[in-house]
């Protein structure tokens, strides 16, 4: 049966024998789709700290308040004060949220699995977290923790009970769709590491590599949907613009750092023909790329006239122009007279916010890529 899902969300005729890569356009009329529609049992999720909803907390500790503040109201494993785009990826299919799978408390399994961690890099990163501050879960060990829970999950069904309530059936994992949303950190641990723009550019062929190479061992055990994200704008992020030495002659219009974002477009090109390669390579597979860049960038250039305020400004953290201290992040308290006092806060309207922390996006700038994505303003390009 042919992958309906990403047939309709990106009005391609033909799936089994195209890519689809979605790009923003500001000025193109809506056309509604719905998610309702598709009937995808499970999602199966890779990745980074854009859809991490819950791995790194789980492993070392949760992201403070006021992470979480929005739509769950404490903290929920998310560098976000809400949802992100895979939690409303779930909710139009109609599934429960995903649960992050090292997240042994409290956890149902039935409908797929989170595997991505906040730092996650595609390419395992040779320093510790505490150096770096970079997750050791990288994609390839996401994929070893994705085969083994297929493996178990297999195992254990059959014994009954609970285990049948909390796992995903057999028949799942083929049809699942499998989502892939990293790559930001493999560029940024470059410029941490003092490379230059070129130097960065020169390792992105072997990330590429390795992130195909997952893409295949998921299609050989079964995985034939899968819905790739491109990395975002990165001149734009406070993160970017406080930490690393730019220049005034590289900021655009808008403010944010040419030089970064250029990098972000080079590593998508690259994904993109990745991508290409892949679904030649694999007859069975459904591949949707999906050009998120664009969407971004143009929510952030065109900010004011979409409704939202201050687009290169963190909506929590602590001084600075752009509210932004690596070393006072979201949630970061001082000790005053003996009593904790929190310096990092949330602004007071996130719902008009696009950057939560300096990194990360806000719940409602979540929302409206995801709308833009699925229910309006799309293009598809198809490539034989």
């Amino acid at each position: 049966m042919e992958p309906c899902c990403l047939k309709y969300i990106t009005l391609t005729l033909n799936l089994a024998l195209s890519i689809s890569a979605v790009t923003s356009l500001p000025n193109s009329p809506k056309t509604k789709t719905s998610l309702k529609t598709c009937n995808f049992p499970a999602i199966f999720n890779f990745g980074d700290s854009n859809s991490d909803t819950g791995g790194l907390s789980a492993a070392f500790g949760q992201a403070p308040y006021p992470n979480g503040e929005t739509f769950f109201h404490s903290p929920a494993g998310r560098f976000s004060d809400g949802r992100l785009i895979i939690d409303f990826i779930a909710q139009g299919l109609g599934l429960p949220y995903l649960r992050p799978y090292l997240d042994s408390v409290g956890s149902n399994f039935s409908h797929g699995a989170n595997f991505a961690t906040a730092g996650s890099t595609v390419r395992p990163q040779n320093t510790t977290m505490s150096q770096s501050g970079y997750s050791p879960i990288s994609l390839d060990v996401q994929f070893v923790q994705y085969s083994d829970f297929r493996r178990r999950s297999s195992v254990f069904r059959k014994r009954g009970g609970v285990y049948e309530k909390l796992l995903p059936m057999d028949y799942y994992f083929s049809k699942a769709l499998y989502t892939f949303d990293i790559g930001q950190n493999d560029l940024t641990s470059g410029f941490k590491q003092n490379m230059t723009f070129d130097q960065v550019k020169a390792y992105i062929p072997d990330v590429l590599r390795q992130f195909s190479n997952v893409i295949k061992n998921v299609y050989a055990q079964g995985g034939r949907s899968f819905w790739v994200h491109n990395t975002g704008p990165l001149g734009c992020l406070p993160y970017t613009l406080d930490r690393f030495p730019i220049m005034a002659a590289q900021i655009d219009n808008h403010g944010c750092a040419t030089p970064f974002n250029d990098v972000a477009r080079f590593f998508n090109s690259r994904l993109k023909e990745a991508v290409v390669r892949l679904r030649k390579d694999l007859p069975l597979a459904a591949m949707t790329y999906v050009d998120i860049f664009s969407v971004k960038h143009s929510l952030i250039t065109q900010a004011k006239k979409l409704g939202f305020e201050n687009p290169l400004l963190a909506c929590c953290g602590h001084g600075g122009k752009y509210n932004y201290d690596k070393n006072r992040k979201c949630g970061s308290k001082v000790t005053v007279n003996g009593k904790e006092i929190m310096v990092a806060k949330s602004c007071k309207v996130p719902s008009v916010r696009i950057n939560w922390d300096g990194v990360h996006y806000t719940e409602a700038a979540n929302k409206w890529v995801y709308d833009q994505i699925i229910m309006a303003r799309i293009q598809t390009h198809r490539f034989q």
